[in-house]
């Protein structure tokens, strides 16, 4: 099989009533675990790649180690996608390097110039068979270049959903319901002993009303699993009051239109928690294999939590 779209994928997830589940990737352990643990349990995976990424790992490394996981899971679908891309440039350079899917965010431009820069995209990429997720509303929080600070986010407006869609034409819609991207999602004041104020589900049900059989995605997704909050403090790191998404409310989104969860907070800490766990029972160990073999089954295992308990994808491919 090779790269997919998502408009199969999220036909499919709509339909049933769960979510594909979305990762980040950075190197070739994240991209082996996410891959693994989706053609065991036989679910539809996304293998996201953002801006700061291809900076770090270079387009054409990143794009080789997921057409490797292509092959070698060739009973799943898996599309590769674009996070967060901030400019027609770079969205073409992704379409015309293999890319089957993108994301231009103007969400932080005005309507107008949102849908100006968004139809722009749009119209490369569908002449190019490849697909467009945009943005309406922002999320607070930080995701490798995107920084909205807290107090500067805006829920999505239902109101303007079927105009945008219709004036575009994307494919699927990312909202703001109240996540929130990176570790630290909310600030103390919004909390109750840790606990996170509940998303905005009715913001969903009315976008969902306005746009039936439209697929919307949730950015900013990661519940920050406080077991690995934990194993990271405990092993010399210091990340007092991370807080993120409670898994149950993820489900509930997932049953109802949104057919992408975005994931990557948690598979960096699951990540971050057993490397500094093995260096600190092995601190004579150096080769690389030694560490980031724990660490990649870390993720994997995540991955596999997040398909069975909150995408509900497994058995979907």
């Amino acid at each position: 099989m090779s790269l997919v779209t998502t408009t199969e994928m999220f036909k499919k997830a709509y339909d049933g009533g769960y979510a594909v589940g979305a990762f980040n990737v950075n190197n070739m352990e994240i991209v082996q675990g996410i891959t693994e643990a989706a053609g065991e349990l036989n679910s539809p995976v996304i293998l996201q790649v953002s801006k700061g990424a291809r900076a770090y790992a270079n387009h054409t490394y990143l794009v080789k180690l997921v057409e490797a996981a292509v092959e070698e899971n060739p009973q799943i679908p898996i599309a590769l996608h674009l996070d967060h891309g901030d400019t027609f440039e770079l969205c073409k350079s992704c379409i015309d390097g293999g890319f089957t899917s993108v994301m231009i965010d103007a969400s932080s431009k005005s309507f107008e110039e949102n849908i100006e820069l968004t139809k722009q995209v749009v119209e490369y990429a569908h002449a190019n068979g490849v697909v467009v997720e945009a943005e309406l509303g922002t999320l607070a929080g930080i995701e490798d270049e995107v920084v909205v600070e807290a107090g500067h986010e805006a829920y999505t407006r239902p109101e303007e959903v079927e105009e945008f869609v219709d004036r575009t034409g994307c494919d699927s819609l990312a909202i703001a319901i109240g996540t929130s991207h990176g570790a630290y999602k909310f600030t103390a004041a919004q909390c109750t002993i840790l606990v996170p104020p509940p998303l905005r589900f009715d913001v969903l049900e009315e976008v969902t009303k306005r746009l039936p059989g439209f697929p919307i995605v949730l950015h900013g997704s990661s519940s920050v699993p406080q077991e690995f909050v934990k194993m990271v403090n405990q092993y010399g790191g210091n990340m007092p009051d991370a807080v993120g998404i409670p898994e149950e409310q993820l489900r509930q989104a997932a049953k109802l239109a949104v057919c992408k969860i975005n994931i990557d907070s948690d598979i960096r800490l699951a990540m971050t928690g057993n490397i500094r766990k093995y260096f600190a029972e092995h601190p004579d160990h150096f080769d690389p294999r030694q560490y980031l073999k724990p660490a990649r089954q870390a993720v994997k295992d995540m991955v596999a939590h997040k398909i069975v308990n909150v995408l509900g994808s497994d058995g979907k491919a």
